[in-house]
């Protein structure tokens, strides 16, 4: 079992077959699969699954590779997306990338290949980590964008909120989950309620 397991990949590709090789080699490995040949079902299953990663086929009828690349990022914009081809090209490969891309495999790919791009994946986003993990996270980058869109520093934040900087930079890191009177403050701080900041992260 490959040591930075990614807990679950949706494979979208409109050819079954394709998409069940990729289940079964990835499942072989330890990985958890959703698959799909549909490009709408896949789009319902990004926003009720919350997978940690999208391998989704590049040409495609109704939705393309790409047009699912757009919608994955404003469903997540923190999931990695790769995409595969069997008609790569290095015009094809730059546009995904700028699109926000993780990666960009052409067909036919090595297992080797696939389970280095997931390995890569999971380590740049930190993937497969607990749910306690990613809580504190994705609260400590939710905090973090509030601040930054008062345009506040650190220290201004600490002010509003009577907590140490260090205290706060650590919230915002993900080393540590706000106690609730520092959830309170910090509510209070951005004049929202504790549940507004908690049902922004997506968790």
């Amino acid at each position: 079992m490959d040591q930075a397991i990614v807990s679950r990949i949706l494979i979208v590709d409109d050819e079954p077959d394709m998409a069940e090789n990729c289940r079964r080699i990835l499942d072989a490995a330890g990985y958890r699969c959703l698959t799909t040949s549909d490009a709408l079902e896949a789009l319902r299953l990004l926003g009720s699954e919350h997978p940690d990663l999208l391998l989704t086929d590049l040409r495609m009828p109704e939705i393309d590779g790409m047009e699912m690349l757009r919608q994955a990022c404003q469903i997540d914009p923190r999931m990695p997306v790769v995409l595969l081809t069997a008609h790569a090209t290095l015009e094809s490969a730059v546009a995904a990338v700028k699109a926000g891309a993780f990666d960009y495999l052409a067909k036919p790919f090595s297992l080797a290949q696939l389970r280095q791009t997931l390995r890569n994946a999971a380590q740049a986003f930190r993937l497969g980590r607990s749910p306690q993990d990613r809580l504190r996270e994705r609260l400590g980058h939710a905090i973090k964008m509030l601040r930054v869109e008062r345009d506040w520093s650190l220290k201004d934040l600490a002010t509003h909120t009577r907590l140490s900087v260090s205290q706060i930079s650590a919230i915002e890191r993900g080393t540590n989950l706000p106690s609730i009177e520092s959830l309170l403050a910090i509510s209070k701080a951005f004049e929202k309620r504790p549940s507004e900041i908690l049902g922004g992260i997506d968790f």
